[in-house]
This record gives structure tokens, sequence and C-alpha cells, in this order.
């Protein structure tokens, strides 16, 4: 699967990316026709702690799934992102599955 990173309003360091990589990749193992993902990452300034935004949007055939969550670190937040994308890929292949 293709991964694009886009940070938004900052440079992002290489571990980060390397992070987010993996973690899309992992995705694969839910459902096999991810075709790419792009993952936004954004820091909104504002005086909270949670101010990191990660949104995710993964293409598949035939749909595009988008999940966008905020929290104190961009790695709490792709994970939590990759927990619900792993449910709605596992969702959609129970769906494909029901209608074959």
């Amino acid at each position: 699967m293709k991964v694009n990173v886009h940070a938004v309003n900052f440079n992002v360091d290489g571990k980060l990316v390397d992070f987010v990589q993996g973690r899309m990749n992992k995705l694969e193992k839910y459902y096999d026709r991810v075709v790419s993902s792009d993952v936004y990452l954004k820091v909104e300034k504002t005086s909270e702690k949670e101010n990191k935004i990660v949104e995710v949007k993964i293409n598949v055939p035939g749909d595009d799934f988008l999940v966008k969550k905020q929290c104190k670190t961009f790695e709490e937040a792709v994970e939590l992102s990759a927990e619900s994308l792993e449910r709605l890929l596992i969702k959609r292949k129970e769906k494909i599955r029901a209608h074959i």
C-alpha cells in the first residue's frame, strides 16, 4: 500500500513518518485491497494539550474511509485512527463476503 504523509504547518521528522507508515501497512492484514492512504498531521494553535490532529483517508476499490482523531501526541492519534480503520475494514470485508 502506498502511504502519503502530509505535515501541515510544521516539519515532520523521519521517526514519525516511519511510525505512521509501519502502522498503516499493518492495516493490509485486515483488508488486502487497500490501494493507498493519505495521512494528514496537523497542529492546532490552542492552549489545550490535545492539539495534535491526525486525519487518515484510505482508498479501497469503490469506497474511501476517513478517520479524524485529536490527541496529545501524534503517535497516540495515529494508533487510535488505525484501530478505527481496522474496525471499518473488517466490517467492509464481512459485507463483501455476505454478497458472494
